[in-house]
């Protein structure tokens, strides 16, 4: 089958079209004909080695977001049933490059039977292969932040899809929100739900706190400003991280570190998330589409910055 990875770590010229021996679904397993593969920045990440090592052998596949149609079911086993799947289904499904059945830039992806959902009915498949991994990624930062309902979260990179995310299930939970946004951005992330909107940057601290002068009770630092973020959260509160960055020694914020991956089995979760977009609380938006084969010139558009929704490779 044909891949798009890599066989050493750079820059977006090492993507590559491979040809691989095709993957079966096996005992607990579905394989996904994938027909769409968000780029996100955690590809990047992965393409330029900051991520996890390696557990694969190269050619290195990037992508944690695929959403195709299931072509083959294995027979359920005791931790993972298939009974749910069928032949035809149209799911979308979270992949963990580097490890396990790899990333998702592939034409069959092998996945746990609990890893995938259906897409939310009316959308298509493009629209719903930008909602697993950083669905999945909001849902975790809020639950480990555990505001109360009337409490104010900081969400930092708002206008970009996990940050629109974190505002509008933050919004369901009935949290005050106040976000950042450039100018160009603003009416986009007022439209999210956000009570307040600051300009972003730099600065985010004094302006939260010209609002709110204790500071927010929990912040998730989308835009992964890390320690330049710390002030804007109040004595005591929280900071949800999504880079791994553990924050300073001396602070006495609790700080969580979100990593996705961890939800590669909760496909409970991706299935509500379908529910909150086919409900309207959660809404998805598409920026292009490219054959599979330009994932290199997506990598290049995404790296550029300005990108809002999430280009989609397609297969």
């Amino acid at each position: 089958m044909r891949i798009i990875g890599f066989t050493e770590f750079g820059g977006p010229e090492v993507l590559d079209i491979h040809d691989v021996p095709e993957p079966h679904a096996g005992p607990g397993e579905v394989r996904i004909a994938v027909k769409a593969a968000a780029v996100n920045p955690t590809d990047t990440e992965t393409r330029q080695g900051n991520g996890a090592p390696a557990q694969l052998p190269a050619p290195h596949v990037p992508g944690m977001d695929a959403a195709g149609v299931i072509d083959e079911v294995g027979e359920p086993t005791a931790e993972l049933d298939t009974s749910p799947w069928s032949v035809g289904d149209h799911v979308m499904a979270i992949a963990i490059p580097l490890r396990g059945h790899g990333g998702a830039y592939v034409e069959y992806l092998v996945a746990d039977a609990d890893s995938l959902a259906r897409i939310p009915e009316g959308r298509s498949l493009e629209e719903a292969s930008t909602l697993p991994m950083n669905g999945l990624t909001a849902l975790q930062a809020l639950e480990k932040l555990d505001l109360e309902p009337g409490q104010v979260l900081g969400v930092t990179g708002a206008a970009g899809t996990l940050g629109g995310y974190v505002v509008q299930l933050a919004k369901l939970q009935g949290l005050t929100v106040i976000a950042d946004a450039a100018p160009k951005d603003r009416e986009r992330v007022v439209a999210l739900g956000a009570d307040h909107v600051v300009e972003r940057g730099d600065d985010f601290p004094d302006k939260v706190r010209e609002i709110y002068p204790d500071g927010v009770d929990g912040l998730v630092d989308a835009a992964v400003m890390n320690e330049l973020a710390v002030p804007a959260v109040r004595s005591g509160g929280g900071f949800a991280t999504v880079r791994f960055w553990q924050g300073p020694e001396d602070s006495d914020l609790t700080f969580h570190v979100v990593w996705v991956g961890d939800e590669y089995h909760h496909g409970d979760k991706l299935d509500a998330l379908r529910e909150l977009v086919e409900s309207g609380v959660v809404t998805l938006e598409v920026a292009d589409t490219l054959p599979a084969e330009q994932a290199t010139e997506a990598h290049q558009r995404l790296q550029e910055g300005g990108v809002r929704g999430r280009l989609v490779l397609t297969f």
